[in-house]
């Protein structure tokens, strides 16, 4: 979905073809998976401490330079800024590999809900030893801040999305500045997906701050890892190892990320120049890693699929017929079999919104928009008024010319427009594939609405409904859409994720979220294609990352085996 994140974010990050080595919540675009068709919950070959050398560099490659770097802010909701500043700030919770919830306790000694009638109240012991890295220490006044500027309340925050925050009667400080009380208006069950990651208040406390403070900065840390510089030259992001840390040593001197465009990132990964990469679902650069020596290809399934988003406020696309007559004009096995052909993943549909195939609630709700007919397609396409005109139609003087935008280097993008240009054109729509540069892609385009169709993936969390509400949510003006890149929505679809979000019984939740599902489908927001395999390569000898599937990286016990 949009592009993609971590488990104690409130939505999805979203992600280009590949991404930063799978360290993302959001929209990206185990031990040992080998040839035996075993997917694995993650492949980090996973190391005790004393295990891992101390010192070191790691070169890691990203393909994209994000500008935004407050990731609550719809631009900065990126698995590339996820997987950079995972290693520099704070969230309260960690996932396992089952996508089990536990308390970080580097920044939380305690956390449960100590009320439910008459409403539900959370209650938050946090670490004092935490502090930031300008040396003020983490308080309740952080979270307070940070729920002000996420609970929608005030448009000019340019928030990802309120789900969850919107929910929050009050933050109050309880019996000490270590103590958080959040109160709720109403029920809401995902409750640990909230205030992570954490900004410090002075990153909240203003709109022109939560806009701008973080925009080509990262002022302030609290991670084992601290800022140490931007080259815009070269593209690079360091980190250093932050001595004040109060948990584990790092076990790493730096981490520097370098940013190019996807088709780049495996060759110097195969010259030696990087020591991870996410290939995505691409076969030459699956092959090609696999092929370099001293290197492993590290595969794991996650909550991340591959999609097309179709653009509702586009003028050729208002109507839903019309999208609904793309959408059935579209062979999605096709293009799952063109993706994945050579991946060693298994190459199934994905007809659902929220849970993949693999998870509890999955059930195929795509019924008849999910299949594959041309023959449709035209009767529905004829009856909303466009008309064959030679190879294409046309309504009142317009040519159904649709804009499908791509992100330049990410060759599987650019396979897909070609099959999906190839596909439409049997029912008179021309498809016409812009690339445009990596670094824009999202801030430029997508995000402002500048496309008509566009693929990318969404890199999803254990929370299936609150990470993807912002994603479906209907604008409250008709203007403001957040993460809602197709801009369509219902009022129904709101209540329906609504109703999951607040039942506490996980079969009502799982019911309403199914439902939700069903309405979307209807309304051709965004239209799954497959599961995304995260396929991480790694100099053989990286510990303790690559592909993590629902785990949270350690970033302090990442390093290279002694």
């Amino acid at each position: 979905m949009k592009a993609a994140r971590l488990v104690t974010a409130a939505a999805v990050v979203v992600a280009l073809g590949g991404c930063g080595g799978g360290a993302g919540n959001g929209p990206r675009t185990g031990d040992g998976a080998g040839d035996d068709h075993t997917v694995k919950a993650f492949d980090i070959n996973a190391q005790p401490r004393d295990k891992v050398k101390d010192g070191g560099t790691l070169r890691w490659g990203i393909n994209e330079f994000p500008a935004q770097w407050n990731r609550n802010h719809v631009d900065g909701n990126l698995a590339v800024a996820a997987s950079v500043s995972n290693a520099l700030l704070p969230s309260p919770f960690v996932s396992d590999e089952k996508a089990e919830i536990s308390v970080n306790r580097d920044y939380m000694l305690d956390a449960k809900v100590t009320d439910q009638r008459p409403e539900q109240v959370v209650t938050y012991t946090l670490n004092p030893k935490a502090r930031w890295s300008d040396g003020r220490p983490i308080t309740w006044a952080d979270y307070q801040a940070q729920w002000q500027a996420l609970n929608g309340r005030d448009s000019a925050y340019r928030i990802v999305s309120a789900t969850g925050y919107q929910d929050i009667k009050k933050v109050a400080r309880g019996k000490d500045d270590f103590e958080v009380i959040v109160t709720f208006a109403r029920p809401f069950s995902d409750w640990q997906a909230l205030f992570g990651p954490l900004l410090p208040a002075a990153a909240n406390r203003t709109p022109e701050a939560f806009n701008t403070a973080w925009l080509n900065k990262i002022p302030v840390t609290a991670g084992p890892f601290k800022f140490g510089g931007f080259d815009q030259t070269a593209k690079t992001i360091t980190l250093v190892r932050d001595d004040a840390w109060w948990g584990e040593r790092a076990k790493l001197d730096k981490i520097i990320y370098r940013a190019s465009e996807q088709d780049s990132l495996i060759g110097a990964f195969s010259n030696g120049e990087l020591d991870i990469i996410d290939i995505g679902p691409s076969a030459p650069d699956y092959a090609r890693a696999k092929a370099t020596a001293g290197a492993q290809v590290r595969q794991a399934a996650g909550p991340d699929f591959r999609h097309f988003t179709f653009n509702g406020s586009s003028e050729l696309l208002r109507d839903r017929n019309v999208r609904q007559a793309i959408q059935l004009g579209i062979n999605r096995q096709a293009i799952a079999q063109s993706d994945l052909q050579g991946l060693n993943w298994p190459i199934a549909l994905l007809n659902n919104h929220f849970f993949m195939n693999t998870q509890e609630g999955y059930q195929d709700n795509a019924g008849a928009l999910g299949v594959y007919n041309p023959q449709r397609a035209r009767q529905l396409l004829d009856a909303a008024g466009w008309k064959l005109n030679g190879a294409v139609r046309q309504k009142n003087g317009k040519t159904l010319d649709l804009r499908f935008v791509v992100p330049s280097g990410v060759q599987i993008s650019k396979a897909e427009g070609e099959l999906a240009q190839s596909m439409l054109a049997q029912i008179g729509v021309k498809l016409t594939i812009k690339a445009v540069p990596s670094d824009d892609f999202f801030t430029s385009y997508v995000i402002p609405g500048n496309f008509d169709i566009t693929p990318f993936a969404y890199i999803g969390t254990p929370f299936p409904v609150s990470s993807s509400y912002g994603i479906y949510a209907n604008s409250p003006d008709g203007k403001t859409w957040n993460a809602n890149f197709g801009r369509t929505g219902s009022a129904a679809i709101d209540q329906a994720m609504s109703r999951a979000a607040q039942s506490l019984d996980p079969v009502r939740a799982r019911a309403a979220t199914n439902a939700a599902d069903e309405l979307i489908w209807q309304e051709v927001n965004v239209l799954p294609l497959y599961q995304r395999p995260q396929l991480v390569a790694t100099k053989a000898t990286l510990a303790n990352a690559g592909a993590r599937g629902f785990y949270d990286l350690r970033y302090e016990n990442i390093g290279f085996m002694r």
